[in-house]
């Protein structure tokens, strides 16, 4: 902590300098200065709290699901469509459940009929 105090005493002429140091050095020294600066705020890179704001404001428009169009035809369309999706989405994973069971039925009645074959020599 010692040497961010000290660079942040100097300003960003020397975060710049210790970032392009790091990428003489090593690479991925130079990328975590620049990483360290971005997400740090030391770039002032406009406001945080403005992007911050944004991206779970989108966060928040993707959760949701999209809104409406303004085109209502569309819109019923699409959710129309989608509901019929989410149907056959489901209609597909039970019957993939139903394969992989009959699949694990047969190999299992396959062993059980193997070992049915193969009697075990009883020595005396």
């Amino acid at each position: 902590m010692q040497l961010v105090a000290t660079l942040d005493e100097y300003g960003k002429p020397a975060w710049f300098a210790a970032t392009i140091l790091g990428f003489i050095v090593w690479w991925p020294i130079g990328l975590g200065v620049l990483a360290y600066l971005i997400w740090s705020g030391r770039m002032g890179c406009g406001n945080k709290k403005a992007w911050r704001s944004y991206f779970k404001e989108e966060a928040q428009r993707f959760q949701s699901g999209f809104g409406s169009t303004g085109n209502r035809a569309f819109d019923a369309y699409r959710e129309e469509t989608l509901k019929r999706l989410e149907e056959e989405a489901d209609e597909f994973q039970a019957f993939l459940k139903r394969l992989r069971d009959a699949k694990d039925k047969a190999e299992f009645d396959q062993f059980m009929a193997e070992r049915k074959q193969v009697q075990p020599v009883q020595t005396s």
